[in-house]
Protein backbone atom coordinates (compact mmCIF):
# COMPACT_ATOMS: atom_id res chain seq x y z
CA UNK A 1 0.00 0.00 0.00
CA UNK A 2 2.36 2.74 -1.59
CA UNK A 3 -0.03 6.00 0.43
CA UNK A 4 2.46 8.85 0.21
CA UNK A 5 -0.80 10.59 2.31
CA UNK A 6 0.68 8.28 4.90
CA UNK A 7 3.07 11.30 6.88
CA UNK A 8 -0.19 13.69 6.45
CA UNK A 9 -2.30 11.94 8.35
CA UNK A 10 0.41 11.19 11.04
CA UNK A 11 1.75 14.60 10.94
CA UNK A 12 -2.11 15.98 11.76
CA UNK A 13 -2.83 13.06 14.78
CA UNK A 14 0.37 14.24 16.37
CA UNK A 15 -0.12 17.86 16.22
CA UNK A 16 -3.93 17.55 17.47
CA UNK A 17 -2.66 14.97 20.35
CA UNK A 18 0.91 17.32 21.19
CA UNK A 19 -2.11 20.73 21.31
CA UNK A 20 -4.31 18.95 23.52
CA UNK A 21 -1.65 17.56 25.88
CA UNK A 22 -0.21 21.14 25.57
CA UNK A 23 -2.79 22.79 26.75
CA UNK A 24 -3.65 20.57 29.54
CA UNK A 25 -0.21 21.63 31.22
CA UNK A 26 -0.85 25.85 30.26
CA UNK A 27 -4.58 25.91 30.96
CA UNK A 28 -4.02 28.75 32.78
CA UNK A 29 -8.13 29.76 32.92
CA UNK A 30 -9.19 26.08 33.81
CA UNK A 31 -11.11 26.14 30.27
CA UNK A 32 -10.44 22.31 30.01
CA UNK A 33 -12.68 19.90 32.49
CA UNK A 34 -10.72 17.94 34.10
CA UNK A 35 -12.64 14.44 32.86
CA UNK A 36 -11.45 15.71 29.21
CA UNK A 37 -8.14 16.05 30.29
CA UNK A 38 -7.62 12.59 31.97
CA UNK A 39 -9.36 10.90 28.51
CA UNK A 40 -6.91 12.31 26.07
CA UNK A 41 -3.83 11.04 28.10
CA UNK A 42 -5.51 7.59 28.17
CA UNK A 43 -2.83 6.29 25.60
CA UNK A 44 0.00 7.77 27.45
CA UNK A 45 1.64 4.54 28.27
CA UNK A 46 3.69 4.58 31.45
CA UNK A 47 1.04 6.60 33.18
CA UNK A 48 -1.86 4.23 31.65
CA UNK A 49 0.21 1.03 32.47
CA UNK A 50 0.92 2.11 36.17
CA UNK A 51 -2.89 3.20 36.80
CA UNK A 52 -3.83 -0.55 35.61
CA UNK A 53 -1.90 -1.91 38.02
CA UNK A 54 -3.54 -0.28 40.68
CA UNK A 55 -7.32 -0.44 39.55
CA UNK A 56 -7.65 -3.23 36.80
CA UNK A 57 -10.55 -0.80 35.26
CA UNK A 58 -11.34 0.10 31.88
CA UNK A 59 -10.15 3.18 31.61
CA UNK A 60 -6.74 2.43 32.51
CA UNK A 61 -6.18 -0.22 29.19
CA UNK A 62 -4.59 2.88 27.40
CA UNK A 63 -1.19 0.93 27.58
CA UNK A 64 -3.13 -2.03 25.70
CA UNK A 65 -4.49 -0.26 23.14
CA UNK A 66 -0.84 1.10 22.42
CA UNK A 67 0.01 -1.71 22.29
CA UNK A 68 -2.37 -3.60 19.73
CA UNK A 69 -1.75 -0.26 17.54
CA UNK A 70 1.91 -1.38 17.57
CA UNK A 71 1.54 -4.88 16.68
CA UNK A 72 -0.47 -3.92 13.99
CA UNK A 73 1.24 -0.78 12.59
CA UNK A 74 4.72 -0.47 15.03
CA UNK A 75 6.05 1.89 16.94
CA UNK A 76 3.15 4.78 16.03
CA UNK A 77 2.91 5.80 19.38
CA UNK A 78 6.94 7.67 19.17
CA UNK A 79 5.66 9.24 16.23
CA UNK A 80 2.46 10.94 16.81
CA UNK A 81 0.91 10.14 20.44
CA UNK A 82 4.15 10.57 22.87
CA UNK A 83 4.39 14.22 23.24
CA UNK A 84 8.47 14.30 24.15
CA UNK A 85 8.82 12.65 20.61
CA UNK A 86 6.80 15.44 18.92
CA UNK A 87 8.92 18.07 20.65
CA UNK A 88 11.95 16.02 19.01
CA UNK A 89 10.53 16.31 16.23
CA UNK A 90 10.34 19.79 16.14
CA UNK A 91 14.04 20.14 16.44
CA UNK A 92 14.97 17.48 13.41
CA UNK A 93 12.78 19.23 11.30
CA UNK A 94 14.33 22.87 12.12
CA UNK A 95 17.92 21.27 11.70
CA UNK A 96 16.94 19.87 8.24
CA UNK A 97 15.38 23.26 7.19
CA UNK A 98 18.66 24.73 7.93
CA UNK A 99 20.81 22.37 6.81
CA UNK A 100 21.97 22.10 2.42
CA UNK A 101 22.46 18.51 2.47
CA UNK A 102 19.92 16.14 0.91
CA UNK A 103 21.01 13.22 2.94
CA UNK A 104 20.92 14.29 7.23
CA UNK A 105 21.16 11.07 8.80
CA UNK A 106 23.02 7.85 7.95
CA UNK A 107 22.34 4.40 9.42
CA UNK A 108 24.26 3.89 12.94
CA UNK A 109 24.36 0.65 14.99
CA UNK A 110 21.81 0.17 17.64
CA UNK A 111 23.77 0.16 20.97
CA UNK A 112 20.98 -2.63 22.23
CA UNK A 113 22.83 -3.19 25.06
CA UNK A 114 22.52 0.10 26.65
CA UNK A 115 18.94 0.48 25.66
CA UNK A 116 17.75 -3.23 26.67
CA UNK A 117 19.99 -2.61 29.86
CA UNK A 118 18.37 0.47 30.61
CA UNK A 119 14.69 -1.21 30.10
CA UNK A 120 15.83 -4.07 32.32
CA UNK A 121 16.63 -1.98 35.21
CA UNK A 122 13.20 0.15 34.39
CA UNK A 123 11.63 -2.96 35.07
CA UNK A 124 12.96 -3.66 38.00
CA UNK A 125 12.58 -0.14 40.02
CA UNK A 126 8.91 -0.72 38.68
CA UNK A 127 8.51 -4.04 40.36
CA UNK A 128 10.26 -3.05 43.68
CA UNK A 129 8.05 0.25 43.55
CA UNK A 130 11.27 2.48 43.07
CA UNK A 131 10.00 5.23 40.84
CA UNK A 132 13.61 7.22 40.64
CA UNK A 133 14.72 6.64 37.13
CA UNK A 134 10.83 6.34 36.10
CA UNK A 135 10.55 9.89 37.02
CA UNK A 136 13.76 10.75 34.95
CA UNK A 137 13.33 8.63 31.89
CA UNK A 138 9.41 8.28 31.77
CA UNK A 139 8.77 10.27 27.90
CA UNK A 140 5.41 11.45 28.52
CA UNK A 141 6.56 12.97 32.43
CA UNK A 142 9.82 14.28 30.81
CA UNK A 143 7.45 16.18 28.37
CA UNK A 144 4.80 17.35 31.19
CA UNK A 145 7.98 18.98 33.38
CA UNK A 146 8.77 21.12 29.94
CA UNK A 147 5.48 22.39 30.03
CA UNK A 148 4.81 23.18 33.91
CA UNK A 149 8.52 24.67 34.14
CA UNK A 150 8.80 26.26 30.94
CA UNK A 151 5.95 26.70 29.32
CA UNK A 152 3.08 27.66 31.55
CA UNK A 153 5.41 30.52 33.17
CA UNK A 154 5.94 32.05 29.79
CA UNK A 155 2.17 31.52 29.23
CA UNK A 156 1.47 33.57 32.29
CA UNK A 157 4.05 36.21 31.86
CA UNK A 158 2.50 36.83 28.45
CA UNK A 159 -0.86 36.50 29.76
CA UNK A 160 -0.10 39.22 32.84
CA UNK A 161 1.35 41.94 29.58
CA UNK A 162 -1.94 41.79 27.44
CA UNK A 163 -4.13 41.97 31.06
CA UNK A 164 -1.75 45.10 32.01
CA UNK A 165 -2.05 46.61 28.60
CA UNK A 166 -6.23 45.96 28.36
CA UNK A 167 -6.89 46.73 31.42
CA UNK A 168 -5.13 50.28 31.56
CA UNK A 169 -8.11 50.52 28.39
CA UNK A 170 -10.90 49.68 30.53
CA UNK A 171 -10.91 46.04 29.18
CA UNK A 172 -11.19 43.11 31.79
CA UNK A 173 -11.29 39.86 29.38
CA UNK A 174 -8.17 39.06 30.73
CA UNK A 175 -7.32 38.67 34.52
CA UNK A 176 -3.51 39.21 36.04
CA UNK A 177 -2.07 35.89 37.04
CA UNK A 178 -0.01 35.27 40.09
CA UNK A 179 3.32 34.17 38.95
CA UNK A 180 3.88 30.71 40.66
CA UNK A 181 7.28 30.37 42.24
CA UNK A 182 8.32 26.79 41.57
CA UNK A 183 11.37 25.35 42.75
CA UNK A 184 14.26 27.07 41.06
CA UNK A 185 16.18 23.55 40.87
CA UNK A 186 12.94 22.50 38.83
CA UNK A 187 13.16 24.82 36.35
CA UNK A 188 17.09 24.67 36.25
CA UNK A 189 16.24 20.58 35.10
CA UNK A 190 13.78 21.45 32.56
CA UNK A 191 16.19 23.45 31.17
CA UNK A 192 19.15 21.45 30.94
CA UNK A 193 16.82 19.10 29.44
CA UNK A 194 15.64 20.69 26.46
CA UNK A 195 18.75 22.23 25.84
CA UNK A 196 20.39 18.49 25.58
CA UNK A 197 17.11 16.68 23.80
CA UNK A 198 17.39 19.89 21.33
CA UNK A 199 21.36 19.01 20.65
CA UNK A 200 20.70 15.36 20.29
CA UNK A 201 17.77 15.69 18.04
CA UNK A 202 19.42 18.10 15.87
CA UNK A 203 21.87 16.05 15.22
CA UNK A 204 21.28 12.54 15.59
CA UNK A 205 17.12 12.83 15.10
CA UNK A 206 15.23 10.36 17.79
CA UNK A 207 18.17 8.92 19.16
CA UNK A 208 17.28 9.41 22.84
CA UNK A 209 14.36 7.51 21.75
CA UNK A 210 16.23 4.61 20.43
CA UNK A 211 19.07 4.48 23.37
CA UNK A 212 17.78 6.06 26.55
CA UNK A 213 13.73 6.10 26.57
CA UNK A 214 12.23 2.38 27.93
CA UNK A 215 9.11 2.94 26.73
CA UNK A 216 10.51 3.35 23.15
CA UNK A 217 12.53 0.48 23.45
CA UNK A 218 9.83 -1.80 25.18
CA UNK A 219 7.62 -1.15 21.68
CA UNK A 220 10.13 -1.18 19.58
CA UNK A 221 10.62 -5.26 21.26
CA UNK A 222 7.00 -5.50 19.97
CA UNK A 223 6.77 -3.64 16.76
CA UNK A 224 9.59 -6.22 15.07
CA UNK A 225 6.78 -8.46 14.67
CA UNK A 226 4.20 -5.67 13.24
CA UNK A 227 1.68 -6.88 10.77
CA UNK A 228 1.90 -3.87 8.99
CA UNK A 229 5.77 -2.64 7.61
CA UNK A 230 7.53 -0.49 5.93
CA UNK A 231 9.35 -2.36 3.69
CA UNK A 232 12.01 -1.92 0.82
CA UNK A 233 11.55 -3.75 -2.23
CA UNK A 234 14.93 -5.12 -3.50
CA UNK A 235 14.19 -5.12 -7.15
CA UNK A 236 12.94 -1.54 -7.50
CA UNK A 237 15.54 -0.19 -5.16
CA UNK A 238 18.79 1.31 -6.68
CA UNK A 239 20.62 2.00 -3.33
CA UNK A 240 20.14 6.04 -3.82
CA UNK A 241 20.46 6.27 0.01
CA UNK A 242 17.40 8.91 -0.16
CA UNK A 243 15.65 7.16 2.18
CA UNK A 244 18.21 6.53 4.80
CA UNK A 245 19.85 10.15 4.57
CA UNK A 246 16.46 11.24 6.02
CA UNK A 247 15.55 8.42 8.46
CA UNK A 248 15.31 10.40 12.02
CA UNK A 249 15.68 7.23 13.57
CA UNK A 250 18.91 5.97 11.75
CA UNK A 251 17.48 2.43 11.27
CA UNK A 252 17.48 2.54 7.66
CA UNK A 253 20.38 0.41 6.20
CA UNK A 254 20.41 0.86 2.59
CA UNK A 255 23.89 -1.29 1.69
CA UNK A 256 22.02 -4.52 3.05
CA UNK A 257 18.83 -3.07 2.14
CA UNK A 258 17.71 -4.01 5.56
CA UNK A 259 15.46 -1.92 8.10
CA UNK A 260 15.87 -1.97 11.94
CA UNK A 261 12.29 -2.34 12.79
CA UNK A 262 12.95 -1.94 16.65
CA UNK A 263 14.07 1.07 16.26
CA UNK A 264 11.91 2.26 13.23
CA UNK A 265 8.79 4.61 14.71
CA UNK A 266 6.99 4.43 11.43
CA UNK A 267 7.13 8.63 10.34
CA UNK A 268 6.95 7.84 6.92
CA UNK A 269 9.52 10.30 6.08
CA UNK A 270 10.89 7.18 3.68
CA UNK A 271 7.68 6.94 1.88
CA UNK A 272 7.98 11.02 0.70
CA UNK A 273 11.57 10.64 -0.40
CA UNK A 274 11.97 7.56 -2.60
CA UNK A 275 11.44 8.69 -6.46
CA UNK A 276 12.04 4.82 -7.05
CA UNK A 277 8.73 3.23 -5.78
CA UNK A 278 10.94 1.45 -3.58
CA UNK A 279 9.54 1.86 0.14
CA UNK A 280 6.22 0.62 0.64
CA UNK A 281 3.67 0.04 3.97
CA UNK A 282 2.26 -3.35 3.55
CA UNK A 283 1.99 -6.81 5.11
CA UNK A 284 3.63 -8.31 1.81
CA UNK A 285 7.10 -10.59 2.90
CA UNK A 286 9.75 -9.00 1.74
CA UNK A 287 12.14 -10.65 -0.44
CA UNK A 288 15.00 -10.45 0.60
CA UNK A 289 16.19 -10.89 4.14
CA UNK A 290 14.69 -8.65 7.10
CA UNK A 291 17.92 -8.20 9.59
CA UNK A 292 18.47 -6.74 12.28
CA UNK A 293 21.70 -5.14 12.60
CA UNK A 294 23.09 -5.67 16.00
CA UNK A 295 26.62 -5.06 15.75
CA UNK A 296 27.71 -2.81 19.05
CA UNK A 297 30.51 -0.68 19.51
CA UNK A 298 31.91 1.74 22.43
CA UNK A 299 29.60 4.51 22.99
CA UNK A 300 31.14 7.70 22.30
CA UNK A 301 31.25 11.00 24.12
CA UNK A 302 27.44 12.17 22.81
CA UNK A 303 25.59 8.87 23.62
CA UNK A 304 26.97 8.69 26.93
CA UNK A 305 25.92 12.25 27.65
CA UNK A 306 22.53 11.51 26.39
CA UNK A 307 22.25 8.87 28.98
CA UNK A 308 23.38 10.76 31.50
CA UNK A 309 21.79 13.49 30.89
CA UNK A 310 18.52 12.92 32.83
CA UNK A 311 20.38 11.83 35.83
CA UNK A 312 21.59 15.75 36.00
CA UNK A 313 19.69 17.20 38.41
CA UNK A 314 19.98 14.69 41.27
CA UNK A 315 23.54 15.67 42.20
CA UNK A 316 21.06 19.08 43.70
CA UNK A 317 19.90 16.52 46.77
CA UNK A 318 23.03 17.21 48.37
CA UNK A 319 23.44 20.65 47.97
CA UNK A 320 20.16 21.96 48.51
CA UNK A 321 19.19 24.02 51.71
CA UNK A 322 23.17 24.51 53.11
CA UNK A 323 22.57 28.13 53.88
CA UNK A 324 19.11 27.52 55.35
CA UNK A 325 20.52 25.39 57.90
CA UNK A 326 23.44 28.26 59.22
CA UNK A 327 20.30 30.41 59.44
CA UNK A 328 18.66 28.41 62.20
CA UNK A 329 21.19 29.18 64.34
CA UNK A 330 20.52 32.71 64.46
CA UNK A 331 17.73 33.13 66.79
CA UNK A 332 18.52 30.03 69.52
CA UNK A 333 14.98 31.89 71.55
CA UNK A 334 13.09 30.51 68.91
CA UNK A 335 12.32 26.56 68.77
CA UNK A 336 12.70 24.87 65.12
CA UNK A 337 8.94 24.36 63.26
CA UNK A 338 10.64 21.51 60.94
CA UNK A 339 8.58 18.82 59.53
CA UNK A 340 9.78 15.19 60.12
CA UNK A 341 7.30 13.88 57.19
CA UNK A 342 6.11 15.84 54.69
CA UNK A 343 2.58 16.16 53.26
CA UNK A 344 1.70 14.08 50.73
CA UNK A 345 -1.34 15.72 48.02
CA UNK A 346 -5.04 14.54 48.76
CA UNK A 347 -6.15 11.59 47.49
CA UNK A 348 -2.24 10.10 47.30
CA UNK A 349 -2.81 7.74 50.69
CA UNK A 350 -0.06 7.58 51.88
CA UNK A 351 4.00 8.58 51.03
CA UNK A 352 4.94 5.07 50.06
CA UNK A 353 2.18 4.61 47.98
CA UNK A 354 2.63 7.88 46.56
CA UNK A 355 6.66 7.24 45.97
CA UNK A 356 5.85 4.32 44.19
CA UNK A 357 3.69 5.11 41.40
CA UNK A 358 4.02 9.15 40.79
CA UNK A 359 6.08 9.47 37.52
CA UNK A 360 6.32 13.58 38.63
CA UNK A 361 4.83 15.12 35.25
CA UNK A 362 4.43 18.39 37.03
CA UNK A 363 0.50 18.01 36.01
CA UNK A 364 -1.25 18.53 39.24
CA UNK A 365 1.55 21.07 40.19
CA UNK A 366 0.02 22.79 36.90
CA UNK A 367 -3.37 22.52 37.73
CA UNK A 368 -3.12 23.56 41.44
CA UNK A 369 -5.58 26.70 42.00
CA UNK A 370 -3.50 27.92 44.93
CA UNK A 371 0.26 26.43 44.10
CA UNK A 372 0.45 24.92 47.37
CA UNK A 373 1.70 21.44 45.25
CA UNK A 374 5.30 21.99 44.32
CA UNK A 375 8.22 19.65 42.93
CA UNK A 376 10.35 18.02 45.87
CA UNK A 377 14.20 18.24 46.06
CA UNK A 378 14.67 16.34 49.77
CA UNK A 379 11.47 16.25 51.10
CA UNK A 380 10.07 12.78 50.29
CA UNK A 381 14.09 11.44 49.27
CA UNK A 382 15.55 10.06 46.35
CA UNK A 383 12.63 8.00 45.78
CA UNK A 384 10.40 10.92 45.64
CA UNK A 385 12.86 13.41 43.88
CA UNK A 386 10.12 15.74 41.74
CA UNK A 387 6.96 14.14 42.88
CA UNK A 388 4.49 16.83 44.19
CA UNK A 389 4.27 17.29 48.10
CA UNK A 390 2.53 20.16 49.91
CA UNK A 391 4.56 23.61 50.37
CA UNK A 392 2.38 25.42 52.78
CA UNK A 393 5.57 27.39 53.77
CA UNK A 394 6.58 29.27 50.24
CA UNK A 395 3.32 28.70 48.35
CA UNK A 396 -0.17 28.64 49.23
CA UNK A 397 -2.64 26.14 51.17
CA UNK A 398 -5.13 23.42 50.04
CA UNK A 399 -8.38 24.64 49.27
CA UNK A 400 -10.97 23.41 51.20
CA UNK A 401 -13.46 22.91 48.38
CA UNK A 402 -10.51 21.53 45.48
CA UNK A 403 -10.02 18.02 44.73
CA UNK A 404 -8.66 18.96 41.24
CA UNK A 405 -5.31 17.41 41.78
CA UNK A 406 -6.73 13.98 41.77
CA UNK A 407 -9.33 14.11 39.19
CA UNK A 408 -6.55 14.69 36.15
CA UNK A 409 -3.70 12.64 37.54
CA UNK A 410 -3.22 10.51 34.62
CA UNK A 411 -1.36 7.32 36.91
CA UNK A 412 -3.94 6.69 40.14
CA UNK A 413 -1.10 8.19 42.40
CA UNK A 414 -3.20 10.63 43.28
CA UNK A 415 -7.12 9.08 43.57
CA UNK A 416 -10.07 11.02 42.96
CA UNK A 417 -11.90 12.06 45.79
CA UNK A 418 -15.28 13.88 46.10
CA UNK A 419 -15.48 16.92 47.50
CA UNK A 420 -17.14 15.49 51.26
CA UNK A 421 -14.09 12.75 50.93
CA UNK A 422 -11.57 15.51 50.67
CA UNK A 423 -12.77 17.46 53.80
CA UNK A 424 -12.62 14.29 55.85
CA UNK A 425 -9.28 13.19 54.35
CA UNK A 426 -6.48 13.93 56.93
CA UNK A 427 -3.18 14.26 55.20
CA UNK A 428 -1.26 15.53 58.83
CA UNK A 429 -2.09 17.23 61.64
CA UNK A 430 -0.82 21.07 62.91
CA UNK A 431 1.35 21.47 65.48
CA UNK A 432 1.09 24.21 67.79
CA UNK A 433 4.44 26.13 69.12
CA UNK A 434 3.80 28.25 71.79
CA UNK A 435 6.90 29.76 72.44
CA UNK A 436 7.01 31.25 68.84
CA UNK A 437 3.66 32.46 68.37
CA UNK A 438 2.72 35.91 68.98
CA UNK A 439 0.67 36.31 71.32
CA UNK A 440 3.08 34.25 73.71
CA UNK A 441 5.97 36.43 72.83
CA UNK A 442 5.09 39.56 71.95
CA UNK A 443 1.59 39.58 74.26
CA UNK A 444 0.07 41.24 71.35
CA UNK A 445 -3.51 40.12 69.87
CA UNK A 446 -2.97 37.97 66.73
CA UNK A 447 -5.15 34.73 65.56
CA UNK A 448 -4.64 34.45 61.73
CA UNK A 449 -4.01 31.02 62.38
CA UNK A 450 -7.87 29.89 63.61
CA UNK A 451 -9.63 32.67 61.39
CA UNK A 452 -8.31 30.57 58.29
CA UNK A 453 -9.02 27.14 59.49
CA UNK A 454 -12.08 25.67 57.28
CA UNK A 455 -12.84 22.60 59.97
CA UNK A 456 -12.22 24.87 63.40
CA UNK A 457 -9.43 22.13 64.78
CA UNK A 458 -7.68 25.88 65.41
CA UNK A 459 -9.67 27.38 68.14
CA UNK A 460 -8.69 30.37 69.93
CA UNK A 461 -8.38 30.01 74.38
CA UNK A 462 -8.42 32.68 76.60
CA UNK A 463 -4.50 33.33 77.65
CA UNK A 464 -4.31 36.03 80.01
CA UNK A 465 -4.61 40.45 79.97
CA UNK A 466 -8.02 39.49 78.03
CA UNK A 467 -5.64 37.99 75.00
CA UNK A 468 -6.80 34.89 73.46
CA UNK A 469 -4.07 31.89 72.70
CA UNK A 470 -4.85 29.23 69.41
CA UNK A 471 -5.54 25.65 70.86
CA UNK A 472 -5.44 22.62 68.08
CA UNK A 473 -8.14 19.85 68.04
CA UNK A 474 -5.89 17.12 66.08
CA UNK A 475 -8.87 15.11 65.32
CA UNK A 476 -10.52 18.19 63.37
CA UNK A 477 -7.47 19.12 61.63
CA UNK A 478 -7.34 18.33 57.81
CA UNK A 479 -3.75 18.96 57.82
CA UNK A 480 -4.94 21.78 54.59
CA UNK A 481 -2.18 24.18 55.83
CA UNK A 482 -3.89 27.07 55.88
CA UNK A 483 -3.14 27.95 59.34
CA UNK A 484 0.38 27.68 58.41
CA UNK A 485 0.33 29.29 55.87
CA UNK A 486 -1.62 32.13 57.35
CA UNK A 487 0.78 32.05 60.46
CA UNK A 488 2.90 35.92 60.37
CA UNK A 489 5.63 34.12 61.81
CA UNK A 490 8.49 33.45 59.50
CA UNK A 491 10.11 29.95 58.71
CA UNK A 492 11.39 28.18 59.91
CA UNK A 493 9.86 29.37 63.42
CA UNK A 494 6.22 29.07 62.58
CA UNK A 495 3.92 28.94 65.34
CA UNK A 496 2.04 26.31 64.03
CA UNK A 497 2.65 23.80 61.21
CA UNK A 498 1.51 20.83 59.83
CA UNK A 499 3.40 17.87 60.63
CA UNK A 500 2.53 15.06 57.70
CA UNK A 501 0.89 11.65 58.02
CA UNK A 502 2.95 8.81 56.44
CA UNK A 503 -0.51 7.21 55.48
CA UNK A 504 -3.81 9.67 55.66
CA UNK A 505 -6.03 8.94 58.17
CA UNK A 506 -9.81 9.85 58.47
CA UNK A 507 -10.50 12.99 60.70
CA UNK A 508 -13.77 13.80 62.46
CA UNK A 509 -16.67 15.75 61.09
CA UNK A 510 -16.65 19.26 62.21
CA UNK A 511 -19.31 20.19 64.56
CA UNK A 512 -22.00 21.93 62.75
CA UNK A 513 -23.78 24.34 65.55
CA UNK A 514 -27.45 24.45 65.05
CA UNK A 515 -29.47 27.83 64.42
CA UNK A 516 -31.76 29.20 66.41
CA UNK A 517 -33.98 30.15 63.33
CA UNK A 518 -37.16 28.48 62.68
CA UNK A 519 -38.66 29.27 59.52
CA UNK A 520 -42.13 31.18 59.53
CA UNK A 521 -45.10 29.14 57.89
CA UNK A 522 -44.75 32.43 55.37
CA UNK A 523 -41.66 34.57 55.33
CA UNK A 524 -43.70 37.18 53.97
CA UNK A 525 -47.58 36.78 54.51
CA UNK A 526 -48.50 40.03 53.40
Amino acid sequence: MKVLGLKKIRVIIALFIFSVVLFSFIDVYELIPEAVVSKFLFLQFLPSLLKFAQFFTFTSIGFLVVILLTVIIGRFYCSAICPLGIIQDVFTFIAKRRSSQKRYFKFTDAFSKIRYGILIVVILSLLFGLSFLIVLLDPYSSAGRIFTYLFKPFVIFVNNIMASIMQRQDIYTLKIIEVTNHAWFAIIYSILFVVGLAYFSYIRGRIFCNVVCPVGTLLGLISKKAIVKVRIDADSCTKCGRCSGNCKSECIDIKNQNIDYSRCIVCYDCLTVCNDNAIDFSTGIHNGKEKIQNNERKIDRRNALSILMALTASTTVLTQNKALKSSFDKNESYSLSLKIIPVSPPGSKGIDRFNSICTACGLCISACPTSVLQPAIKEYGLSGFMQPYMDYVHSGFCNYDCSRCGNICPTGAIVSLSIEEKQLTQLGKAVFVQNNCVVFRDETACGACSEHCPTKAVDMVKYKNGLVIPSVNQNLCIGCGACEYACPVQYPYKAIYVEGNKVHQKATKPFEEKSDYHKLEEDFPF
